[in-house]
C-alpha cells in the first residue's frame, strides 16, 4: 500500500515544493478546498477529500475532515493487527503525512471585524487532524509550521524516512500550537466576561527571538510576542544597532511608558530599570537636556525613551556619550544619519503607545496577574491650611507620573517640569527621602508612591525647601504628617491611590 499524506494548508508558502517531494517519493497527495485546487492547478496529481470520504464538503466548508475515513487512517497504530485488520475490513486507508496550518485566528482577532467575522476564523478541523496525527506521531509525520518541510525533506533524502526524533519533536510542536491557539480563542470569547480572572490562566505568546542570554550570562533566556496585542514591546522597529538584550528590553519597556505618561514633550532617561532622569520641554532637544543635566553620571550607558520625534540636534547631544538603546515614535532622516554613526547603538522606532491592560509575573511554582497601573488619581484633595499654586500643582502631577515608574519606597522632588531627584527602591521612606533632596537641588516639590506613615518626611521635605506635597493618603497617621506641612506652611494634596513598584 501506497503512502499517502493528507495536506490542508490556509497558508500556501512553501506547500507546493513539498507536495512535489512527496509524490516524488510515491506517496499520495489528499487534499481539500482551496489547497486541492492550488496543487491541481500546479501539475501535483492529487486526491479530493471527498474521494476518500464519499461525502461531499458542507456548511460551507465547514465539514471536510471531520470524518471516520480520515480520522481512522490517522490514528490507525499501524503495529496493533487489529487496528490494522479494521482498516482492512472497512477498506480505509492509512493517512502517513498530515500537513496542517491553521486559520489566521491570531492575525484576524487584531483586525477591525465583527464578532462573528473572527468566529469564523477559528479552525476546528484543522486542529482536529493536528491533534490525532500528534498523538499518533510514531506512525504519523505531522507538519504544522511551514519551517518544517525542509527539515523533513532533508532527512527522508539522507535516511530514506523521517526519524522517530523528529517525529516526536513535531508533534509536540502541534501541542505547543494548539495551546497557544486554544489560549488566544479563550481569551476572546471569555474578554467580556464577569469573571476577570477565569479558573485557567490562558496566555498565548509566540517566539520573538532567543535572546544572548538573561539578566546575566550565565543565565539562557528568549523573548515572546502575545499573539492577541499588538503592543509597544512587540511592534517596535530597529533601525540601527546590535541585537536587543533581556535587560534592554525590560529598560525599554519602562522607559517608553514613562514618556508615555505625558502630554506635552517628554523625556525619560532609565538605567537599571528605574529612571535616573525625567523632564518635559517644549520640544525633544529640551526635554532631553533637562533629563541629562539630572544626572550626567547615571544616564551613561542607559536608556532614552522620547513622546516624541527625535531630530538632528538632539542626535548629536545623545551621540557624545555612551547610550545602549533610543526609543522613539519618530526620527528625522538627518537625526538618524548622525546616529547611525554609532553603530552598535540600538535605535528603535515605536509604532505602538503601551496597550496592555495586565501585568504578569512569575514566582517559584505560579504566576501572579493584575491590572497595570494605568490609573494616576482618584481625586485631587488639599488637606493643608496652604493650597498649591497652579504652577506647583501642574509640578505635583508631573512628579507622580514619574513616582509610578520607580521601585518602591518611591520619592520625587522636581520643579519645573524635571525630576531633580529620584529615589527608590529603599526599605523605609526617609532614605530615598534623602537621597532624592541630597540630589535634587532646586526641587520644589515632593511626590510620593504610597502614604507617609510618620510626620519624618514631611518635616525633611519642609526643611530641604519643599514647598508641596503629594501622596496617597491613608494612614492612620496621616494627621501627623498634615500637622508638619501646617506648621511650615507646606502644600499637601492626598490622592487617593498608591502606586507601589515591586
Amino acid at each position: 500500500m501506497k503512502k499517502r499524506a493528507l495536506i490542508s494548508v490556509f497558508d500556501k508558502d512553501g506547500v507546493l515544493d513539498f507536495a512535489k517531494f512527496l509524490v516524488s517519493k510515491d506517496v499520495e497527495i489528499v487534499s481539500t478546498g482551496g489547497t486541492y485546487k492550488y496543487l491541481k492547478e500546479n501539475g501535483v496529481e492529487v486526491i479530493e477529500i471527498n474521494e476518500v470520504t464519499n461525502f461531499p464538503e458542507m456548511l460551507d466548508g465547514r465539514v471536510k475532515t471531520l470524518h471516520p475515513l480520515v480520522h481512522a487512517g490517522i490514528l490507525a497504530i499501524r503495529d496493533n493487527e487489529e487496528h490494522m485488520n479494521t482498516l482492512k475490513g472497512r477498506d480505509i486507508h492509512t493517512i502517513d503525512y498530515v500537513v496542517v496550518n491553521l486559520y489566521p485566528f491570531f492575525e484576524k482577532v487584531k483586525e477591525d471585524l465583527e464578532f462573528e467575522e473572527k468566529v469564523e476564523f477559528i479552525d476546528i478541523g484543522g486542529p482536529t487532524m493536528l491533534r490525532a496525527a500528534a498523538k499518533n506521531f510514531q506512525d504519523v509525520v505531522v507538519i504544522s509550521d511551514k519551517n518544517d518541510y525542509n527539515v523533513v525533506m532533508e532527512e527522508i533524502k539522507t535516511n530514506g524516512e523521517t526519524s522517530l526524533k523528529t517525529k516526536k519533536r513535531l508533534a509536540g510542536k502541534v501541542f505547543n500550537l494548539m495551546s497557544a491557539y486554544d489560549g488566544a480563542i479563550s481569551n476572546f470569547l471569555l474578554a467580556d466576561d464577569e469573571e476577570e480572572y477565569p479558573e485557567y490562566l490562558s496566555v498565548s505568546y509566540k517566539k520573538m527571538q532567543g535572546l544572548r542570554y538573561g539578566e546575566n550570562s550565565h543565565q539562557t533566556a528568549a523573548v515572546y510576542s502575545a499573539t492577541m496585542l499588538d503592543g509597544a514591546m512587540n511592534t517596535f522597529e530597529v533601525l540601527n544597532g546590535k541585537e536587543l538584550s533581556y535587560n534592554n528590553f525590560k529598560d525599554c519597556d519602562i522607559a517608553w511608558k514613562c514618556a508615555n505618561e505625558f502630554d506635552e514633550p517628554a523625556c525619560c532617561a532609565l538605567k537599571h530599570n528605574t529612571p535616573c532622569g525625567v523632564a518635559v520641554g517644549k520640544d525633544s532637544y529640551e526635554a532631553y537636556m533637562k533629563a541629562y543635566e539630572v544626572d550626567p553620571t547615571s544616564i551613561f550607558g542607559g536608556i532614552i525613551g522620547f513622546n516624541r520625534k527625535v531630530d538632528k540636534k538632539t542626535a548629536e547631544e545623545m551621540v557624545k556619550i555612551f547610550l545602549e538603546v533610543i526609543a522613539a515614535p519618530e526620527y528625522d532622516e538627518d537625526a538618524l544619519e548622525v546616529l547611525k554613526t554609532k553603530k552598535n547603538l540600538r535605535v528603535l522606532k515605536f509604532n505602538n503607545k503601551p496597550k496592555a491592560d495586565k501585568y504578569m509575573v512569575t514566582v517559584d511554582g505560579a504566576m501572579l496577574i493584575q491590572e497595570e497601573d494605568n490609573k494616576l488619581i482618584e481625586e485631587i484633595k488639599v488637606v493643608t491650611d496652604k493650597k498649591p499654586t497652579d504652577e506647583e500643582m501642574k509640578d505635583l502631577l508631573f512628579g507622580m507620573k514619574v513616582v509610578k515608574y520607580v521601585k518602591s519606597n518611591a520619592i520625587v522632588v522636581a520643579h519645573n517640569g524635571i525630576a531633580l531627584g529620584i529615589g527608590g527602591g529603599q526599605v523605609n521612606r526617609i532614605w530615598p527621602t534623602e537621597d532624592a533632596l541630597k540630589r535634587g537641588k532646586g526641587a520644589t516639590i515632593l511626590a510620593s508612591d504610597a502614604y507617609f506613615p510618620f510626620g519624618d518626611v514631611a518635616e525633611t521635605a519642609a526643611k530641604s525647601g519643599i514647598k508641596a506635597i503629594i501622596q496617597p493618603g491613608g494612614s492612620i497617621r496621616d494627621q501627623e504628617s498634615i500637622d508638619v506641612c501646617n506648621k511650615y506652611g507646606v502644600a499637601m494634596v492626598f490622592t487617593g491611590y498608591r502606586h507601589f513598584k515591586h
